[in-house]
């Protein structure tokens, strides 16, 4: 992340105000921007190279070019780390690399087999994406990563077979709701398992906590440096510890941000597709049923991605006496701590 950078001077942690909801979605909205996965290695170093300036005090003041430049790395770069994430996985490719297993799980007449096979892709890119963009402060081992890939994958095959198999059952139903029903199997097995997949792959972090620091209290604007260019903190202070119930919000959180992610793209394109297939063009092109579906789904997705992941922060701020004992009264500014929650 930008923070990593060298260099004695704060950079803004957003040009949007990250206390509200609006500027937290403004703001996911450039960390999802998929033109971001074109910079390359180049490009990626420019960035960085521009906002060392800026920290360096050889660039007065914040520009479009250097928030540009921030977007880029903060969108490329572990908040943690400080290493690129691997493409397919960052946020910004979240949509894009879902939209491909979409397509296999929306095929027709998979039968059980087929079914499987696929949420087990699914779960494999659930467990890459989760791993990759969580907190680092307690990696799991080779062999929890392996046992929890293996509950996530049993889970979410049993839901969407057993869906499968309960669906037809329903004599009661119209074929109408049967076929709305069937639709919405696939996408119930991913929001089910999804969630299910982010309480397993950071365990560890429930397990054995995760850092917190102290909140630096912020500089007040001078003439050269406009508000916006004080609020972030780029120098992060001493760990205080590990933290078990931080962890525990922090990988609370980010599984329902799962839920509310999926959920609209469970119900919205199943819906008005059901709808657009009573249109008389699409019943004399059967052949562009699928096509249609999966525009449906890119677009949902593309809109709902940035409001879900501002529900809540990603750098999370609370009380040190709300956590362990051995955290109260040593918070920082206002009494407060604040982790990385993860993505």
């Amino acid at each position: 992340m930008s923070a990593s950078l060298p260099g004695s001077r704060e950079l803004p942690a957003s040009q949007y105000d990250l206390s509200t909801y609006m500027g937290r979605v403004r703001h996911n909205l450039g960390l999802t921007d998929p033109s971001t996965l074109l910079v390359g290695s180049t490009g990626l170093e420019q960035a960085k190279s521009l906002l060392t300036d800026y920290k360096q005090g050889k660039i007065p003041t914040m520009t479009p070019e250097l928030w540009q430049a921030k977007k880029v790395v903060d969108s490329t770069l572990h908040p943690d780390t400080a290493e690129p994430v691997f493409l397919p996985f960052r946020m910004s490719a979240f949509v894009l690399t879902n939209l491909v297993v979409t397509a296999g799980m929306l095929q027709p007449g998979l039968g059980t087999a087929g079914t499987i096979a696929w949420q087990v892709v699914n779960q494999s890119l659930n467990v890459a994406i989760n791993s990759a963009n969580a907190n680092k402060s307690s990696p799991l081992s080779w062999r929890k990563l392996g046992e929890s890939y293996a509950m996530a994958v049993s889970v979410s095959c049993g839901v969407a077979v057993g869906l499968n198999k309960l669906v037809p059952r329903l004599k009661n139903l119209t074929p109408a709701t049967r076929t709305t029903l069937t639709r919405l199997v696939p996408f119930a097995a991913v929001a089910s398992a999804g969630f299910l997949n982010v309480l397993l792959m950071r365990g560890e972090e429930m397990r054995k906590g995760i850092d917190v620091f102290p909140v630096v209290a912020k500089k007040k604007a001078d003439t050269t440096e406009t508000k916006a260019d004080v609020e972030g903190t780029s120098q992060q202070p001493q760990s205080l510890g590990r933290s078990k119930k931080a962890a525990q919000i922090a990988v609370g959180e980010t599984a329902c941000s799962r839920v509310f992610n999926s959920t609209p793209i469970m119900v919205i394109p199943p819906l008005v597709l059901v709808r657009l297939q009573a249109q008389q063009w699409l019943k004399q092109r059967p052949r562009l049923t699928v096509p249609v579906n999966l525009g449906l789904i890119l677009v949902t997705s593309y809109a709902v991605l940035p409001l879900a992941l501002a529900v809540f922060p990603q750098r999370q701020s609370i009380s040190a006496d709300k956590l362990e004992s051995e955290f109260h009264g040593r918070g920082g500014e206002g009494g407060l701590v604040v982790f990385n929650r993860g993505i």
